[in-house]
């Protein structure tokens, strides 16, 4: 007999996520922020805006009735956007059955707060903060849902949870790995967003694969640098969650992070580039909430801070190119070794 699981928010990952637990024979109830687009949802099978061409099973209920959606729920999986994680998190606290599991899937942080969203989760649910697991790593909805062979990590502060929620999503298409790094393993997932919009800019500027390969190995070097710093550990940047993540998104069109990037580096404003993208771009957010952090630590992240630049301050792509191909000469390794604690300067 399957489990009930509740999956929140009906956009690429969150449908993806429903179409692959269906599949398992578990009992998906699928909740949708518009009463419309449930409505549509429903009659056509479909989501067309997401995921067009793949169809939802009969077994899936969808609902934009929250309570209707949480009701008798054994797992509740946060697939809504990080901006949102704080609101949706405090409208199903009355909701929620005693005993159940979360799991979160969004990726980003807090941009008020510079918050994980683990943290955020457990300030809004403290009762359910050891309950509560996170899902990252490699993993476009758009071959998810078709089956394509995946691996993904769910980190815990429990093995015990981890194990429980491995084994919940595990299949012959989609395998599972485990850690116990929670700092790591999200901020190994928020931050390749802003790298990716690094490799998208150099590609709509017209570079090639010197580039690219430069920004994803020294963007690393940053992700690991300011993970260390919070608590991370750093074996885990070069897992899954880490390097595994930041290729995949840095790399295929399937990221709306790269995609904006490239709108971005072809001289597109910043407003141009959110309608044309048609989606939330986690990583615009992300980058503002990595400087706060690397501010506040004292951690040199040339790459965020340049996009930072790009993002919100209108420097032309071409020059916030310049500025890091000319810093201060450096040496690789110390370089590595000193930003991670926090003596980068």
């Amino acid at each position: 007999m399957g489990k009930k699981i509740a999956i929140l928010g009906a956009g690429s990952w969150g449908t993806a996520l429903a179409i692959h637990l269906a599949a398992k024979g578990e009992k998906i109830k699928l909740w949708v922020r518009s009463s419309e687009n449930a409505r549509q949802l429903s009659e056509t099978r479909e989501n067309k805006k997401y995921l067009p061409g793949v169809l939802l099973s009969p077994c899936i209920e969808i609902s934009s009735d929250l309570g209707l959606a949480l009701k008798d729920a054994e797992i509740i999986v946060l697939a809504v956007p990080s901006r949102s994680i704080r609101e949706v998190t405090g409208r199903i606290r009355p909701l929620i059955r005693p005993g159940c599991y979360l799991v979160n899937t969004a990726k980003g942080l807090e941009n008020k707060s510079c918050l994980r969203l683990s943290e955020v989760i457990s300030q809004e649910l403290p009762e359910f903060a050891e309950r509560l697991a996170v899902l990252s790593g490699p993993s476009h909805a758009e071959e998810v849902c078709r089956g394509m062979p995946t691996a993904v990590v769910v980190a815990a502060r429990s093995q015990k949870i981890a194990e429980f929620i491995q084994d919940v999503f595990m299949t012959s298409s989609f395998r599972v790995y485990t850690n116990s790094d929670v700092v790591g393993v999200e901020l190994g997932g928020a931050l390749k967003n802003i790298i990716a919009l690094g490799t998208g800019i150099a590609e709509g500027l017209g570079f090639g694969d010197n580039t690219r390969a430069a920004l994803i190995t020294r963007g690393l070097t940053e992700i690991a640098c300011l993970g260390v710093v919070l608590g991370a550990n750093p074996l885990t940047f070069l897992g899954l969650a880490g390097v595994g993540d930041l290729v995949v998104t840095a790399t295929s069109m399937h990221s709306r992070n790269r995609r904006a990037g490239i709108f971005l580096g072809q001289g597109l404003a910043l407003k141009e580039v959110l309608q044309k993208v048609g989606m939330v771009v986690e990583g615009i957010e992300t980058t503002s909430a990595a400087r706060k952090l690397s501010f506040r630590y004292g951690i040199e992240m040339p790459i965020t801070e340049q996009i930072y630049q790009v993002l919100f301050s209108k420097l032309p792509p071409q020059t916030a190119v310049s500025n890091l191909m000319l810093r201060s000469r450096r040496h690789e390794v110390k370089d590595i070794f000193l930003n991670c604690l926090g003596w980068g300067k």
